[in-house]
């Protein structure tokens, strides 16, 4: 009887026999350091904010490309994106670029979660391949996917100008409505039906607030516009900058909609062995509204701005509220320490991310020196070159499109305000050419 009355009180609890989390993984597109109120940003966001107050706040977190592409092929397998088949190292444009995307070889840890028994879902962008139904993420380890493939689409009429680009599973249906509140409506079902015996893993990837894709009728062109909600764009007011406001109003609008996902969790009782992670794709684009401060560059480049990220995790019991990390963490983390929680055996796997589960449950306070390498790569129609970067410790070393390169002390510089590569001439060299080395291990052969 006693048996008896433990397995109803585990199961009561929501926890399945492995007592395994689930796992909300928010991931949000062309929003910076200063587009969040937790990090000092003049928006408003609570929701989001929320996960830092009664979870951990992290300061130092990197994603693998300041690009949306190479950034979510990064996230996902949790590799370098340099080690692509496809040389995904820039955006995959909707147009073009059909017959390039994430390969069958190339694993996610998505897959590796449905595999031991995880409910997958990917509601909200994918970017990863368009062009061939191979390339789709039911194809990658996701159960059900509602979103689109491009990088962008119109707001309201989901489509890619005037092509359409939502799916439900593989299929192109025609939806209308605005997209952020749709991405969140489909999350809240997908939560209202999720059973507490069995795990699951929800990446919901809003393509808010990036620019959406709509279509000039007397030029007959797909071109890039912001389409906030009216409504929103008043409760945005005390910004003054028109295109600031305008990309604000995305910004409250989405939090609105973290909101009630976290309240639909919190209805089906799961909220506690469920774990929470925000994060943005990479830094902001100041043209369209986005602040990257006090962090020098933006998105496309791998200054601080472009690749240093807000990041927000909360996991009731697990990880301490309130807590802070100032570790050098990335996205590509994600991979091996979800496994990890999950109890996805990875040790074989070649894959350039640490498990960080010792830090989030405050087992671990600091982690071994590490080093991260970044390679972005050139694209004429978005008239970008080629940049990479490597940071080993508290040293980075950074070479832009244009050939400048540059030595920075980011412990004590993070702004990127000094470059040392004078004053240091040996490190510098010695990082250029590890660089170099890491380029060459890491291309496909």
């Amino acid at each position: 009887m006693k048996i008896v009355f433990i397995l109803i009180v585990l199961f009561a609890f929501g926890l399945n026999a492995m007592g395994r989390p689930n796992v909300i993984l928010i991931f949000t597109d062309d929003q910076g350091m200063n587009d969040v109120g937790a990090y000092g940003s003049e928006i408003a966001t609570p929701h989001i904010d929320s996960l830092g107050r009664d979870g951990m706040k992290f300061s130092q977190w990197y994603v693998a490309s300041s690009i949306c592409t190479p950034s979510r092929f990064g996230l996902l397998t949790g590799q370098f994106p340099t080690r692509s088949r496809d040389g995904l190292l820039s955006a995959l444009m909707f147009l073009n670029d059909k017959e390039r995307g994430i390969q069958s070889g190339e694993v996610t840890f998505p897959s590796l979660l449905r595999k031991s028994g995880y409910h997958t879902a990917l509601i909200g962008k994918w970017h990863l391949g368009h062009g061939a139904k191979t390339f789709l993420p039911t194809r990658h380890g996701f159960a059900e996917f509602i979103g689109h493939t491009g990088g962008c689409i119109d707001f309201y009429t989901m489509r890619y100008g005037i092509q359409r680009d939502w799916y439900h599973g593989e299929k192109h249906v025609d939806e209308y409505g605005y997209a952020t509140d749709l991405i969140t409506s489909e999350a809240v079902k997908f939560l209202k039906r999720q059973k507490k015996d069995r795990p699951f893993f929800l990446y919901l990837a809003y393509n808010a607030p990036h620019f959406g894709k709509g279509w000039d009728p007397t030029k007959e062109l797909a071109v890039n516009i912001m389409q906030p909600p009216p409504a929103d764009l008043e409760r945005v007011g005390h910004i003054k900058d028109p295109v600031r406001r305008t990309f604000a109003a995305k910004v409250v609008n989405m939090d609105d909609g973290i909101g009630r996902v976290l309240a639909a969790l919190k209805a089906n009782g799961q909220e506690r062995n469920t774990l929470v992670i925000f994060m943005t794709d990479h830094g902001g684009d100041y043209e369209f509204g986005g602040s990257n401060k006090p962090f020098r560059g933006e998105k496309a480049t791998l200054f601080e701005g472009g690749i240093r990220v807000p990041c927000l995790m909360r996991w009731p019991g697990r990880i301490k509220a309130g807590s802070t990390s100032n570790e050098i963490l990335s996205a590509l983390d994600l991979f091996p320490t979800i496994c990890a929680l999950a109890k996805v055996d990875v040790a074989e796997r070649k894959l350039d991310g640490e498990d960080i589960s010792g830090i989030l449950t405050g087992l671990q306070e600091t982690l071994p020196a590490r080093e991260l390498l970044w390679h972005t790569g050139s694209h004429a129609e978005l008239k970008r070159g080629t940049w990479t970067a490597l940071r080993q410790g508290d040293w980075k070393f950074l070479e832009t499109s244009m050939g400048d390169q540059f030595l920075f002390n980011v412990a004590q510089d993070p702004h990127e305000k000094a470059n040392l590569k004078v004053q240091h001439p040996k490190l510098f060299n010695d990082l250029r050419k590890r660089r170099d080395v890491l380029l060459k291990e890491c291309l496909p052969k």
